[in-house]
């Protein structure tokens, strides 16, 4: 009679059988991560993080653009340390906030350059103080901007600049967004290239008003408070010229651009005067500016912490509406009120020296 032997030894599982068994856990794995949504999530957090050489700040971001579901994409620029643009990544398309870097010892963006331009067309060369004690400004030609440039005091004649352009939106909440958003990238900035500066306080309120718009049509000038206060006292010799009344920003000496218009009666914009400190003189001058009127003051100041002199410009202004010059150009009345103007200005931010430049 045979008998059955039985083989109580382990059976030999085969190697490749462990690596399939992984790499198939690993997909499950992976699958679910990708269906709910969470790798979308890690990478697009993780592309905030990277976002302009990781200097971005993000504590602005969702007011902004309205939504947390966002994702950032990198964008060098020619003469920019960083360039980034961060959008909405689920349902809200078409918004976006683009941030750009640079040493205002670079060129400035093509954009930025060509601003000065619009400073004889009405209002378009506008801009708003920050505010706050940031050394910014805000503008709009067609999206809003915020501009801030911070001096490095640690280095001679050398600022650290961040521009955050806003897109597809215009609500309070937007700009105020993208206040944060610009002032604080520039500083993450300033600290992480070495830039020793002064900021401002956290950016709670940025508005959307604008001069010239419904609400904003101006004073009478012998009232004027902000950045057309210098010229109170030229209020009779502005009448005699056409010009009664103001249209003004709330004075800041933080400010690196200033900006006051007088107007006529009809509440037309008649002359635009001009004040560029730091970086936003050196680009001003940079570009060769003014080079597009023949009508025009300018006065020149320095001031301390920079070795850029300081520009102080006024010129007449063109009325898209009825394609014509409100004022007729008086070169005596220019040089008069833009006196005036650099002096308060020069005084206001412990400037000197300020020099009228030779009639042209």
């Amino acid at each position: 009679m045979s008998t059955t032997q039985t083989d109580h030894r382990p059976r030999r599982i085969r190697p490749w059988w462990y690596a399939l068994a992984l790499l198939l856990s690993l997909g499950i794995v992976a699958l679910v991560l990708y269906s709910t949504g969470v790798y979308d999530s890690w990478r697009d957090g993780r592309s905030l993080d990277e976002a302009c050489d990781g200097t971005l700040a993000q504590g602005g971001l969702a007011s902004a653009l309205g939504s947390s579901d966002l994702r950032a994409d990198a964008d060098e620029g020619d003469s920019s340390l960083a360039e980034c643009f961060v959008k909405t990544s689920g349902s809200e398309k078409g918004r976006g906030v683009k941030v750009t870097l640079r040493w205002s010892t670079a060129t400035a963006p093509s954009g930025d350059s060509t601003w000065y331009d619009e400073a004889t067309k009405g209002l378009k060369g506008q801009a708003a103080p920050l505010g706050n004690g940031w050394p910014g400004i805000v503008r709009n030609d067609g999206t809003w901007q915020i501009a801030v440039a911070l001096d490095c005091v640690n280095h001679k004649n050398k600022a650290l600049v961040a521009y955050g352009d806003l897109y597809g939106t215009s609500d309070h909440a937007a700009l105020t967004g993208l206040g944060q958003v610009t002032s604080e990238t520039a500083a993450k900035a300033a600290e992480k290239y070495g830039c020793q500066a002064k900021t401002g306080k956290r950016i709670t309120d940025v508005s959307t008003s604008r001069l010239g718009t419904p609400g904003t049509t101006g004073t009478p000038l012998k009232k004027a408070q902000g950045s057309c206060s210098a010229l109170r006292g030229l209020a009779a010799e502005a009448t005699r010229n056409g010009l009664t009344g103001a249209m003004e920003y709330p004075a800041d000496t933080h400010a690196p651009q200033v900006n006051c218009y007088l107007t006529t009666a009809s509440k037309k914009p008649g002359y635009g005067l001009y004040a560029y400190y730091g970086t936003m003189a050196q680009d001003f001058q940079a570009g060769g500016f003014p080079k597009f009127t023949e009508d025009f003051a300018r006065a020149t100041a320095k001031c301390p912490r920079s070795g850029q002199e300081t520009v102080f410009v006024i010129y007449p202004l063109y009325d898209r509406d009825t394609e014509s010059y409100p004022v007729h150009y008086s070169a005596e009345f220019a040089r008069s009120v833009l006196k005036s103007f650099a002096e308060h200005e020069a005084t206001a931010r412990g400037c000197s020296d300020v020099h009228m430049a030779s009639p042209s």
